[in-house]
């Protein structure tokens, strides 16, 4: 089978009304191009499958279906498709189209130019609810800081092989792509591209998820939180010192009435408050490292359609090596 020059990949959730446009826009849009398009269910709860397998069986040249046993997540379910993928170029694109297909040649046109490894598709205004606005701004934010990298991180983005067999060889649960990209490449762009409503459907994303995201950001990639937390130790025993300083310099000169009660009470609060934040973050560091060794899969494929094509069903390192000597 020929090495494609484009692959397409993306996770799937919930998205049984969107999938047959998006293959038709994506097949059309391609057409002049050597591709294949990858197709990861992340555990969808609609007939989302079906509808893959359909579509796969109308294109089999060309596309590949994968059905993970359970919702893993959108980078985990990005990891198997990538892990999947055969193209010089790999671009990662929603199911819901909000990214227009179209604009594939964009970025394929803006990472070529400039001898770039990841490209990101950046939205003038993005089409979200303010909530979800809301945390992806978050999430960038940590990305800057992490990271210094001056982009705007985005799901619609092209990378090269060279970038996409660096991340490979990641294979624990706790998954952040866009770290994992920026761990391995300095060369990273942006360019405009359209960004539309959400014709059905709601976000599979909710609050709670986009703060796990900038947790794992955080978690996986920098010491900061454990930093914080040495700065906030220091800062709350020089407050503490300065503090008892005072108590001592009055209690000597007998002005204190009921002896050691208000600095007992500020003490017990203080100290107690900071030492449950730190357990908390510690707790977050060590509770990552025991799932990780205990090898919480990145995921698990339960189905698959794609014609001669042998898909793992676990990640393995050296997998994709093996794939392509």
């Amino acid at each position: 089978m020929s090495i494609p020059s484009l692959s397409v990949v993306v996770p799937v959730y919930n998205s049984q009304e969107t999938l047959r446009e998006l293959v038709a826009r994506l097949t059309a849009t391609l057409a002049t191009l050597d591709h294949e398009l990858i197709f990861v269910d992340d555990g969808s709860r609609d007939q989302s499958w079906n509808v893959l397998q359909e579509l796969q069986a109308t294109h089999p040249q060309s596309m590949v279906a994968i059905q993970l046993m359970r919702n893993f997540g959108q980078h985990n379910a990005l990891m198997c498709g990538l892990r999947h993928s055969r193209g010089a170029f790999v671009v990662t694109i929603d199911d819901d189209l909000q990214n227009p297909p179209e604009e594939i040649h964009t970025l394929l046109t803006a990472i070529e130019s400039h001898g770039l490894d990841l490209v990101y598709g950046s939205y003038g205004v993005k089409q979200h609810q303010p909530w979800r606005n809301l945390g992806s701004w978050v999430v960038n934010r940590f990305f800057r800081t992490v990271f210094r990298v001056p982009v705007t991180v985005t799901s619609f983005r092209i990378m090269r092989r060279e970038l996409v067999q660096s991340v490979l060889s990641y294979t624990l649960n706790f998954t952040f792509l866009d770290g994992l990209l920026a761990w391995n490449t300095q060369r990273i762009g942006e360019t405009p591209v359209t960004h539309l409503p959400r014709p059905r459907g709601t976000s599979g994303y909710s609050v709670s998820k986009l703060l796990v995201l900038a947790l794992n950001l955080f978690t996986n990639f920098s010491l900061l939180p454990l930093q914080l937390v040495s700065l906030v130790g220091f800062l709350t025993a020089s407050a503490g010192i300065l503090t008892g300083l005072v108590y001592l310099l009055r209690f000597w000169l007998n002005e204190i009435t009921v002896p050691g009660y208000t600095s007992i009470i500020i003490s017990v609060l203080v100290m107690g408050g900071v030492q449950l934040l730190s357990l908390g973050i510690i707790g977050e560091y060590l509770g990552r490292l025991h799932l990780n060794v205990n090898r919480k899969p990145q995921y698990t494929i339960r189905n698959c359609a794609a014609q001669s094509r042998e898909l793992s069903a676990q990640p393995a390192l050296g997998e994709l090596e093996a794939r392509h000597p």
